[in-house]
């Protein structure tokens, strides 16, 4: 049956042929070899589109399917999709190989892991939850990056205001700072149960996670005879080298 010897033909003229299924892939400079049906093992995930109907793969020069992407993890989603194993480490990247790819059930199990459920279900609920979160630390970087100029350490004041109770003393408390108060970033309130504490761990954590070096210190305001001490402030400072 003539039908059954068709072959899937690249736009560089080289086939896949149905019945010879061992594929040898180049992704970013990594080498693999694997199953045709391995790769089609799920057919909605993008992998699966690669290599169904006329793929639109190029190859390299050894006639590999080359895919232009960092293929340091690409190991561990094949073992998945061979034997349905996860991976014991390295799981974040895994997991943006897996969203990449479009690997649903990959997706699935990883988000279900301690290291991927604590993240997604306890942090980035609790930092949803915090107004303008994500702005602000892209404001924090923007400030201490234009502050570095000549310098060793840029310093950016932040207040994090935990409840609706403390936002009600904000103004008092900014003046309270005097000359320090052009350039604060505010955090808060929010609905949550974490503290403010947690919330400068998670201050620290993204920043550093995007590789600065920053320490987080409590701002000690004097306290007049006649004025309240406000316990909001904190210096965040980056250490430039």
């Amino acid at each position: 049956d003539r039908s059954k010897e068709l072959s899937l033909e690249l736009d560089t003229g080289v086939d896949i042929n149905e019945h010879s299924p061992v594929v040898q892939l180049n992704v970013g400079g990594h080498l693999f070899s694997t199953a045709l049906s391995t790769l089609r093992k799920h057919p909605d995930s993008q992998l699966a589109e690669l290599f169904s109907g006329q793929p639109k793969l190029r190859t390299d020069a050894q006639g590999r399917y080359f895919i232009d992407r960092d293929g340091s993890h690409f190991g561990a989603v094949l073992q998945f999709l061979r034997s349905d194993q996860l991976p014991a480490d390295n799981i974040q990247q895994v997991y943006r190989e897996a969203v990449h790819f479009n690997i649903k059930p990959l997706i699935k199990r990883l988000e279900e892991t301690p290291q991927l459920f604590g993240e997604l279900v306890g942090r980035q609920q609790f930092l949803s939850r915090v107004p303008h979160y994500k702005e602000n630390i892209e404001v924090l970087i923007r400030i201490a990056r234009a502050e570095a100029i000549a310098a060793r350490h840029s310093t950016i004041m932040i207040c994090v205001l935990r409840t609706e109770e403390d936002l009600g003393f904000y103004d008092n408390a900014v003046n309270s700072l005097e000359a320090d108060k052009e350039s604060v970033v505010t955090f808060g309130p929010w609905k949550a149960v974490p503290s403010v504490q947690d919330l400068l761990d998670c201050v620290k954590t993204d920043i550093e996670s995007k590789g600065y070096k920053v320490n987080i210190q409590p701002h000690v305001i004097e306290k007049s005879f006649l004025s309240r001490s406000y316990n909001f402030f904190y210096k965040l400072v980056f250490t430039w080298w």
